[in-house]
C-alpha cells in the first residue's frame, strides 16, 4: 500500500521497515535522514540515540497521526511548570523505572540470526532451561563473550551509561 509522505514522495515501505532501516544507520546516516525528513540539518548536539528516536517518532506521526492539539497543550503546560531541577529529577526517576524488570517480563534479542528469549523470574533470569542470577551471565551464555547484560538486551544505551555515571 502506498502512502504519501510529508515531503510529497510516495513510499511502499511500512513504518516498521523504515524504523528497522534507521536502526542500522550510523550517526552520519541518521543526520542525512534527518535532513530528508525535516528539510533542515540535524542539531549538532543530538546523539545518535536521540536522532533515531525523533526521526522514528516523526515517521510514525506522519503515517498514523500526531498528538491532538489538546494533548500538546497539556504537555506544554506540564513542561512550563516543571523546568530545571524538578524536571531533571522526574526524568532520572523515569529512566530508573524504565529499566526495572518485573517477574514475567520476557526480553527478546536476536543474536546470530536466532531469537533469544529470556524470562525475568523473581530469583533471576531463565534462558534455555537454566536460571541465571544476572542478565550479564545470560548474555555471556548466549554470546560466549562478556557483555553488560542490560545493554545487550537494549535496556541501556552507551549514552545512558555515561549519564548514569555522571550522577552524584
Amino acid at each position: 500500500m502506498r502512502k504519501r509522505r510529508r515531503n510529497g514522495r510516495m513510499s511502499t515501505k511500512t513504518v516498521e521497515d523504515e524504523i528497522a532501516h534507521l536502526r542500522g544507520l550510523d550517526l552520519g546516516g541518521l543526520r542525512a535522514r534527518w535532513q530528508s525528513v525535516f528539510q533542515r540539518p540535524a542539531p549538532a548536539h543530538l546523539t545518535r540515540h536521540l536522532l533515531f528516536a525523533v526521526i522514528a517518532y516523526r515517521l510514525q506521526a506522519d503515517r498514523f497521526g500526531d498528538l491532538d492539539h489538546a494533548t500538546k497543550q497539556v504537555l506544554d503546560r506540564a513542561i512550563a511548570k516543571e523546568a530545571g531541577p524538578v524536571m531533571s529529577a522526574r526524568l532520572a526517576s523515569f529512566d530508573q523505572k524504565r529499566t526495572k524488570l518485573t517477574p514475567g517480563t520476557v526480553l527478546v534479542r536476536e543474536w546470530d540470526r536466532q531469537s533469544q528469549r529470556v524470562m525475568v523470574m523473581a530469583n533471576g533470569f531463565a534462558w534455555n532451561g537454566q536460571t541465571y542470577d544476572s542478565l550479564s551471565k545470560v548474555a555471556f551464555a548466549i554470546t560466549g563473550t562478556k557483555w553488560n547484560g542490560p545493554r545487550f538486551f537494549g535496556l541501556r544505551d552507551k549514552e545512558d551509561r555515561s549519564a548514569m555515571e555522571a550522577r552524584p
